[in-house]
């Protein structure tokens, strides 16, 4: 009985900071989607929608800074 509290603790608390991790890198991607906006509340949703297209172009993370600011760029020439 001992053994399977660990186990199962164990495995609670793995799944807890997997779903932890993830949460932290969604934060921090929206985070810069937001100020690459600024203050403009159009630009803001209009980043947003941009990160949610990248993320369903399964964008590498890596590259997401560059790809946000690209975007952030075709804001500005419109």
């Amino acid at each position: 009985m001992d053994y399977f509290i660990i186990v199962v603790t164990t495995v609670a608390g793995l799944y807890f900071h997997g779903w932890l991790y993830v949460r932290i890198k969604r934060w921090m991607d929206r985070d810069l989607a937001l100020a690459l906006a600024g203050k403009d509340e159009q630009k803001r949703a209009f980043m947003l929608q941009q990160l949610s297209s990248a993320r369903q172009q399964r964008i590498k993370r890596r590259d997401l800074p560059q790809w946000l600011e690209a975007a952030a760029a075709t804001y500005l020439a419109r």
